[in-house]
């Protein structure tokens, strides 16, 4: 064969899966052909200080029920706190005041203060985890060195995880002192940074997963995962990590090892401690950006909501050591490139967790940016219609959509049906317009309060909002 004909032949072959690769709509059914919608009724709850100018831009509602309080976050360093009926609302700490030294980078839609958590034992005295609280952010401050650095890129900023200590946990502001860091990466890109920090609620104490600490890193950002991070087992990017955020001396987990840097212990259950090559942190891996997760009062099963590239959108069950696929996949198909997948092959590989539902970009409730959001799985009564349904949503749009929680569809957009809000069926986009008519998108968060009240958080017009009977 000449070299001519090999170059030729060669060009054949790399072209055939553009024969498959389709931009177009995956799933051309639109959601809003599912079924009638459910209708549910949506108070104002509590508003958020805004700053120069622009409205709070929350991105967590979380209760600490040791202090019966309600705490959310703006992206820009405040952290609130907001009692059980709405009022008052005050600011508990400002993580960028610059007596911290935090330098919180908020630049962009993307960056900022991402999220916080409390230790179990947050209110409970004489316990190791009293007054503890973590937050997790994007930094403008690159010293010290960072404990883990991508493949290439920019070095745009670091995310840092950081454990603050309340001398008194109940005090109406934080009395204690500056954080003490935990871990630091730094990022390749502005995008794609760190998501959500959390706790597992149900665990009880002594049981193997009390007191750890859960929280995603995102690949990165540019596009594509331009660096294979998601799939390396030696890099924490595009991974959901799990620690014991506990300094050395007062751990909770006897079973734990150190980390490199010695500040946070890594529990012995976690799948990949031990395996030549991996991180021991890692307890699943193979996302792109996931942004929020939540478990299943029920049984326990833990749903991550993963933003896609550009054309699909996932919720999945995580399990340990699952691999989400990214980027070899997006969602439920073969990813090529930004803006091309595989129609064919769809969910092929037996390793790979595939996710239970997921939307497309093309569908015609959404705008030109997508992104899923969530997890709640609601398992109250009070809300009759959204009774065992897990609830996630579309981020800029503000859609929110469920499915059965008990009966979960196989992939797929067909089994997605939305909730619509009030006597004159209002999306959430549309309430916010109500109060800021110059609102283009809602920036859709979910949030929970005691006995299983659900709220929705938004950037646009500072409004915490509560669904109801």
């Amino acid at each position: 064969m000449t070299k001519a004909l090999l170059r030729c032949c060669t060009a054949g072959l790399l072209m055939v899966p553009s024969v498959f690769a389709q931009d177009i709509d995956p799933f051309p059914k639109p959601i809003t052909q599912n079924g009638e919608p459910i209708h549910v009724n949506v108070a104002e709850f509590a508003s958020i200080p805004g700053a120069g100018g622009e409205a709070a831009r929350m991105m967590l509602l979380v209760n600490e029920p040791g202090t019966r309080r309600l705490f959310v976050n703006d992206m820009r360093g405040p952290l609130y706190t907001v009692s059980y009926d709405g009022k008052p609302v005050a600011k508990y700490v400002d993580i960028n005041a610059p007596n911290w030294g935090v330098g919180v980078q908020s630049q962009g839609r993307e960056r900022g203060f991402q999220s916080f958590a409390f230790h179990p034992q947050f209110a409970q005295a004489g316990t190791r985890g009293y007054g503890r609280f973590y937050t997790y952010t994007d930094s403008s401050k690159m010293q010290p060195k960072p404990d883990f650095t991508p493949a290439g890129g920019m070095n745009t900023h670091d995310t840092v995880l950081f454990e603050w200590t309340a001398r008194n946990p109940a005090a109406a502001t934080y009395d204690g002192g500056p954080p003490r860091e935990i871990v630091r990466f730094r990022q390749p890109f502005a995008n794609h940074n760190g998501g959500l920090s959390s706790f597992n609620p149900l665990a009880m104490p002594g049981s193997a997963d009390y007191g750890l600490l859960y929280f995603t890193l995102a690949d990165g950002g540019s596009g594509g995962d331009p660096f294979n991070a998601a799939q390396n087992l030696g890099s924490p990017f595009g991974k959901m990590l799990r620690i014991d955020p506990l300094e050395p001396s007062v751990r909770l987990k006897p079973d734990t090892t150190a980390s490199a840097n010695g500040k946070y212990g890594i529990p012995a259950s976690n799948p990949f401690v031990g395996k030549a090559g991996a991180l021991g942190e890692i307890y699943l891996y193979g996302v792109r950006n996931p942004q929020r997760f939540g478990w299943d009062p029920k049984d326990g099963r833990l749903f991550v909501a993963e933003i896609g590239q550009n054309i699909v959108e996932e919720v999945s069950v995580a399990t340990p050591g699952a691999n989400l696929g990214w980027h070899d996949w997006e969602a439920s198909f073969r990813f090529i490139d930004r803006t091309h997948i595989e129609l064919n092959g769809r969910r092929a590989d037996p390793k790979v967790t595939y996710p239970f539902v997921e939307f497309d970009h093309h569908d015609p409730l959404f705008g030109n940016n997508v992104a899923v959001t969530g997890v709640i799985v609601y398992r109250g009564t009070a809300i009759a219609p959204l009774a065992n349904k897990v609830i996630f949503g579309d981020n800029p749009s503000g859609e929110v959509f469920f499915v059965d929680a008990d009966r979960l569809p196989n992939g797929g957009q067909d089994a997605i049906r939305r909730v619509l809000f009030n006597s004159d069926a209002k999306t959430l986009l549309q309430l916010i317009k109500a109060k800021n008519d110059g609102a283009g998108r809602a920036d859709l968060r979910f949030g929970t309060g005691p006995e299983n009240r659900v709220f929705l958080l938004n950037k646009q017009d500072g409004t915490i909002r509560e669904i109801v009977r």
